[in-house]
């Protein structure tokens, strides 16, 4: 028979345990595509229990080509979203979402343009049409013209099919690093690929972005979030078979070959540990790209300066804080 001291042992483990259970914080995340390789640290964070390890219940939830995750995130379905870039979320919140951002898991902005053998660089463009996509006309197009002279009669819409690129020797099109290089090199089209940010493209991707209220209600929560992501991708990038299993679950179009090659392109080109993440940690911004982020935007008039100061747009006392280094 138990005695009254050990049932009293027990019954405290039990209480304890359940506070435990209670103690872990619903929090979603909504991704800015299908799941793939580019998410995979959030997905590491949840298959390896490291959401769990601060106190978080964390669902993570797969944008895509129809969902405004902006629009979500305003009418309450999501507490945080992967922002496109950087710039992306400032002429969000200078429209009057009141969205800030957190960090930024990729240093390098993976947009890049494929170009047929024998394109050299971006000077040999000039002569070639160009498909990109309609959003482009306001990002990264408004720098390469402005650099590379580059001409709006050059460009016709990008429909995120490579046909018309391995059809057309005369194309250049728009891609990501991790993806389109890849589907065109299945295609047995031999091609060259340009990453803007290896040619002063500044922009940062794949954010962490909150509504304000968020970061203010739930700032543990939040807080915890930020660390967490960033050893998950830490560990994804050491091992990513326990994230892409989930990947694939979500997405079963997914291909192990395609979740390789995307990893990959992410080490080989520094997309998440170059930089200034060597010494700050994965995920870091820095004030004065920021600014030069900013600055571009209100250049190009895209952001109007009287409606958003640029510190009102960002908080990085999180992952200033966090620091897991590469």
């Amino acid at each position: 028979m138990q005695s009254t001291f050990t049932r009293t042992l027990l019954a405290a483990a039990l209480l304890a345990s359940g506070a435990g259970a209670q103690a872990q914080d619903k929090f979603t995340y909504m991704t800015n595509w299908y799941a793939q390789a580019e998410h995979g640290g959030f997905y590491q964070a949840v298959a390896t229990g490291l959401y769990k390890k601060y106190g978080l219940d964390v669902t993570i939830k797969m944008g895509g080509p129809q969902v405004n995750i902006l629009q979500l995130m305003a009418a309450g379905q999501t507490d945080c979203i992967m922002g496109s870039s950087d710039m992306q979320m400032m002429v969000a919140r200078a429209g009057g979402l009141p969205v800030v951002t957190l960090a930024a898991v990729f240093q390098k902005d993976p947009q890049v343009f494929i170009a047929h053998e024998g394109v050299k660089g971006f000077e040999d463009m000039k002569d070639k049409t160009i498909l990109i996509a309609p959003a482009a006309q306001r990002g990264y197009w408004l720098w390469l013209k402005g650099k590379y002279g580059l001409q709006d009669s050059q460009t016709r819409p990008y429909t995120f099919n490579i046909q018309p690129f391995v059809a057309d020797k005369n194309t250049v099109q728009q891609g990501y690093l991790t993806s389109e290089p890849f589907a065109v090199q299945k295609a047995g089209v031999k091609a060259t690929t340009f990453l803007f940010a290896d040619h002063g493209w500044t922009s940062y991707a794949t954010t962490i972005s909150c509504l304000e209220d968020t970061v203010k209600n739930r700032g543990k929560a939040v807080d915890s979030f930020v660390k967490a992501t960033m050893e998950g991708w830490k560990s994804f990038l050491a091992d990513p078979a326990p994230g892409a299993a989930l990947i694939k679950k979500d997405n079963p179009n997914m291909t192990d070959e395609q979740i390789a090659y995307s990893v990959g392109k992410l080490k080989e080109m520094g997309i998440i540990t170059a930089g200034d993440a060597k010494v700050s940690g994965i995920g870091t911004m820095s004030e004065a790209r920021l600014k030069q982020n900013y600055a571009f935007l209100v250049d190009h008039k895209l952001v109007d300066p009287a409606k958003l100061k640029m510190e009102d747009a960002f908080r990085l006392d999180a992952i200033k804080a966090t620091k897991v280094l590469p």
